[in-house]
Order: C-alpha cells, then sequence, then structure tokens
C-alpha cells in the first residue's frame, strides 16, 4: 500500500517539477552565469556586474521606489481588504458583492490604465470635479495638476494597485472569516466577550493562514505593477514611479545583458529570503 502511495505521489509530482526545472530553474541558473560574465563577449569578470549596479543611481533609485512602493501597498492592501471583509461578511447576499470585488481582475490592463488616464491627467475628470467643487464654494479657482507626471504618480500608482488586487484580498480573508465555527463565537459571547475581545481573541487567530497567504500573493503582484505604470508614463515616467522592472525594460532595449543578469538575481535572492522569512514566521506562530 505504502508503495503504491509512493508510486501515484512521484506520478503527480514529476510533470510538475520537471516543468519548473525546464522552465524556472535552469534558465534562472543561466541568468546567474551571466551575471559573471560580459555581455558581448561572454568573457568571465568576476563580480564587476554586481558593482556597476550598485554604484548606478538608476538602480538605487528603481529599487528604492519598488521597496517604498511595497512597503506601503501590502499593509493598505491587507488592513483595507480586512475591514472590507469584517463588513461584508455582517450581510446575507455576499455573492454578487463578491463579484463586483473582483471585477478589476478580469478588466485588461490596457483599460485600466485608459480610466486611471482620463482620470488623472491634466484635463481629467478629477481636476473638473476640483475645479466645479472650487467654482461652488469660491475657495479656489480652475485645478489643472499633472499627477501623473508629479510625485503625486506614485500614490495613482498606490490607488490602482489597491484597487486592482482588492477584490482577491477581500475573498480570502471572507473564506477565512466563513471557516471560524459559529459555535465558538457564539460560546464566547456567551461569556460576555464583546465584539473587539472576540475580534482579538478569537477572530485573529484563526486568521493566521488567510494573513499568510494574502501577504505572499500581494508582495508578488507589487513586483506586477510595471505594466500600470509603463502604459501610463512610459519607459521613463516622474522619478517617484521608476521601478525596477522600468530599469529593466531599458536595459533590455540596449541590450545591457549583463547588468540586467546581475540586478535579476538581486532581485531573485531578496524575494527568496522574503518568502524564506514570512514562511519561517508563520511556522513559529504555528508551534
Amino acid at each position: 500500500m505504502l508503495k503504491k502511495k509512493r508510486k501515484f505521489f512521484y506520478l503527480f509530482v514529476t510533470p510538475g517539477f520537471m516543468g519548473i526545472m525546464i522552465f524556472v530553474l535552469l534558465p534562472f541558473g543561466d541568468v546567474v552565469r551571466r551575471s559573471f560574465t560580459t555581455a558581448v563577449t561572454g568573457q568571465f569578470n568576476g563580480v564587476k556586474n554586481y558593482q556597476t549596479i550598485f554604484q548606478n543611481q538608476a538602480f538605487i533609485l528603481a529599487v528604492g521606489n519598488t521597496f517604498k512602493f511595497t512597503f506601503v501597498c501590502i499593509p493598505l492592501l491587507v488592513f483595507l481588504g480586512f475591514v472590507t471583509a469584517l463588513l461584508l461578511n455582517t450581510l446575507k447576499n455576499k455573492r454578487w458583492i463578491k463579484s463586483i470585488y473582483l471585477f478589476p481582475l478580469a478588466m485588461p490592463t490596457a483599460t485600466i490604465v485608459m480610466v486611471w488616464k482620463m482620470f488623472f491627467y491634466k484635463q481629467g475628470f478629477f481636476n473638473l470635479f476640483l475645479s466645479r467643487l472650487g467654482e461652488w464654494s469660491g475657495i479656489w479657482g480652475e485645478v489643472h495638476k499633472d499627477y501623473l507626471g508629479t510625485s503625486a504618480a506614485f500614490w495613482v500608482l498606490v490607488g490602482s494597485y489597491i484597487w486592482k488586487n482588492m477584490g482577491y484580498t477581500v475573498v480570502l480573508w471572507l473564506a477565512g472569516l466563513m471557516g471560524i465555527p459559529k459555535e465558538l463565537l457564539e460560546a464566547a459571547k456567551v461569556d460576555g466577550a464583546g465584539k473587539w475581545k472576540r475580534l482579538w481573541y478569537i477572530v485573529l487567530p484563526n486568521l493566521k493562514g488567510s494573513l499568510y497567504t494574502i501577504v505572499i500573493l500581494s508582495f508578488l503582484n507589487s513586483f506586477k505593477i510595471y505594466r500600470e505604470a509603463y502604459l501610463t508614463a512610459g519607459a521613463y515616467p516622474d522619478k517617484s514611479i521608476y521601478l525596477l522592472q522600468h530599469l529593466f525594460n531599458n536595459w533590455f532595449v540596449n541590450l545591457e545583458l549583463d547588468k540586467m543578469a546581475a540586478a535579476a538575481v538581486c532581485t531573485g535572492g531578496v524575494l527568496l529570503v522574503a518568502i524564506l522569512g514570512l514562511q519561517r514566521l508563520w511556522d513559529k506562530n504555528e508551534i
């Protein structure tokens, strides 16, 4: 029986492992090799590529902006998604509301970019609304601020990320909330525990699995915001939203593959360490 189980285990695991090996691990191994060679001749040049990227101002700017974006967006997304899920959990008809939250995920990136452009460019809807509000109140005149060409573009990008990814966050939180036994909450209520105590001592401890999943997905998705930033402001946007993906794209266009490989290895290493750190933190809390 044990041999039969192992046979089925290897039968199901092997195709996936081979796919990961061929399409992920081997190509990444080639990237690691290229990070120690020159782009044109392929000659070994040690760690010169790594020294070059860490002395590159564009790389430093892109790394700083990417980390800033990640550390701003993830707490906001997790918190707003949790609050929204708590409110929706009290409603009876949650299915159609969940569909509305998931709708942004189904929209093409180009459509989302067009919406944000129409809303935030100089003659966009937001400036038009502010101008009409100022005209009505008499406090200010017409507003023609360029949100996408100034440092305000960072917050536009944050809003776009949260709006697009709120759906799956709410659904995952709702799944966790619905998995908490109602008898446990009712027993705590009978014992005199108020809403905040039930939330702190019962609800939150039972949502650790959902929190871990949401943080990992949000962390990975924060590195995919490049499409929106690129389509909105081009290859050289305002420096507040110049991300690592912009840098990779520009190096690829200029065929600076040696620097690109070194930066990719560093990025992959940071992602691996972050995910392993979250996993270790999760395992400690489970003990």
